[in-house]
């Protein structure tokens, strides 16, 4: 039997189980885009309270000519979610174990450079198989605090309609009080 030596560091990558993690950094891996899955429940009951909304908004219009409306998405569009970035970042911690975690969202390009000491704190995703994701970093090296904002259902939803939905809801709410009061 012939071994073949390639070369390479063939040591399994860890996937840190604690909640704060220091180390070195040690590559940051080529980033991908990932889907922010959307609950339909949720999407159908902000919708329902924006149709209250678009009511008031339709009749707005029909009174006060020129009050326009702005663009509408579809159901597929809003059903698909948000992508945000994933970066996946490979450090050594303190041990020496080659640790594997995932950054989600954006950074600044100077925020992370390999061999800089950081202190992460990480939460475990999901799915057991994916590598925790960083919360918060503590770049000890230049003494920056950063914590990576990904999209939310509610920046992906955004501010107009979920304010149609609000006022859909209020004035729902007003006239099923008003006619409980009746």
């Amino acid at each position: 039997m012939v071994t073949m030596d390639s070369g390479l560091d063939t040591r399994r990558i860890a996937h840190p189980t604690e909640r704060i993690l220091t180390g070195r950094v040690v590559r940051l891996l080529e980033g991908y885009t990932r889907e922010l899955p959307v609950s339909q429940p949720v999407l159908v009951v902000v919708l329902a309270a924006a149709g209250v909304g678009a009511l008031l908004r339709l009749l707005a219009r029909a009174i006060l000519p020129g009050s326009g409306g702005g663009g509408r998405r579809s159901w597929k569009q809003l059903r698909k979610g948000p992508e945000y970035l994933v970066t996946p970042l490979r450090l050594r911690d303190g041990a020496g174990r080659l640790c594997e975690v995932e950054l989600h969202g954006h950074l600044p390009q100077s925020a992370l450079h390999p061999a800089d000491h950081v202190q992460l704190t990480l939460r475990p995703q999901r799915d057991p198989e994916l590598p925790p994701r960083i919360e918060r970093i503590v770049n000890l090296t230049t003494g920056q605090l950063l914590t990576p904002r990904t999209a939310t259902l509610w920046t992906h939803l955004g501010p107009p309609l979920l304010l149609q939905a609000v006022v859909g809801l209020l004035v729902a709410l007003g006239v099923a009080l008003w006619s409980a009061l009746r």
